[in-house]
């Protein structure tokens, strides 16, 4: 088998090396001229044995669509091109549709793993016509974990893949969420001596064992207390895009609501929703409200 690889970043790089390492030819394409192996797309594309099989592995959205436009002009009927991206499946309908007029195939693959994934292998999630994943079925098989039947799936048409990636982002921030929120509660108490040795102690035996948990004991381990981190979480754009795909399916989803909107606040030095909040409770109640530069910590909480 040999792929053309489009992006070799930290997962495009990573997922070249592990082909290799797998038995798989491949030719890459990046901007960085100390990472590529070609030094044009065209050059890439030339260096593939037909049938053709590209994986593009570069930020959703414009550039991804910009790059499989691209290569729908370098690709010949019957080639197959890979968006590996953490692209809106609603995009995977548009490229699909496109990339048919011409003859080339096109999957939609949700990639799971992160910078781990050139040891223990990927999560992939793949959508798409059975005779396309076929085609490109050596490079699963290769990225895939050692061992076993998991980590991959045909999960249906094109679309599923990235929406099933979707979902499962969806997942990943309520069990972070709900992660942080019991270290934060274990942290406030003067009960616990050792914050970190609980949560080690989840790590076998509980039903709530689970890699996230790994992750965060061992960030833990490397800084306890997490001085070095500021507490601002970013978003990838996935967990939005599960809830409105709840909301327009009618299915509650509240705690990957939830989750979501607790990394929008996380960005805020002052919140302004909670101003008016402790401003409501001075007019019916008459609790104390805090000036504006007085820190907020120490007070009991008194009952609305």
């Amino acid at each position: 088998m040999h792929l053309g690889i489009v992006g070799l970043g930290k997962m495009g790089g990573n997922m070249r090396a592990r082909l290799r390492e797998h038995d798989v030819t491949v030719t890459g394409f990046d901007r960085d001229p100390e990472v590529r192996d070609a030094d044009s797309l065209q050059e890439m594309v030339d260096a593939l044995p037909s049938p053709k099989v590209v994986w593009v592995m570069v930020p959703a959205g414009e550039p991804t669509r910009a790059t499989i436009d691209e290569l729908s002009g370098m690709l010949s009927e019957g080639d197959v091109i890979i968006d590996g991206g953490n692209s809106r499946w609603t995009d995977d309908l548009m490229h699909a549709a496109k990339l048919a007029e011409l003859g080339i195939g096109y999957l939609d693959c949700g990639v799971s793993g992160g910078v781990w994934g050139r040891e223990n292998g990927y999560a992939l999630m793949v959508g798409g016509d059975a005779e396309h994943v076929e085609t490109a079925r050596p490079v699963f098989e290769a990225l895939r974990p050692d061992g076993g039947e998991g980590g991959f799936v045909h999960a249906g048409k094109v679309g599923s893949g990235h929406f099933a990636k979707m979902v499962h982002n969806g997942v990943e921030y309520a069990m972070m969420q709900a992660y942080a929120e019991g270290y934060e509660l274990l942290q406030a108490t003067d009960l616990v001596d050792d914050v970190t040795a609980v949560l080690d102690s989840w790590r076998e035996g509980t039903v709530v064992r689970s890699w996230l948990l790994d992750l965060l004991v061992q960030a833990l381990e490397d800084d306890p207390g997490l001085s070095k981190i500021r507490g601002y979480a970013d978003d990838s754009g996935e967990g939005r895009w599960t809830v409105e795909a709840a909301i327009e399916h009618a299915v509650p989803t509240p705690a990957i609501a939830a989750s979501l909107f607790a990394r929008f606040s996380s960005r805020q030095d002052e919140s302004s929703s909670m101003q008016a909040v402790a401003a409501m409770r001075q007019q019916f109640g008459g609790h104390a409200v805090r000036a504006a530069q007085e820190p907020g910590a120490g007070e009991p909480p008194s009952a609305d």
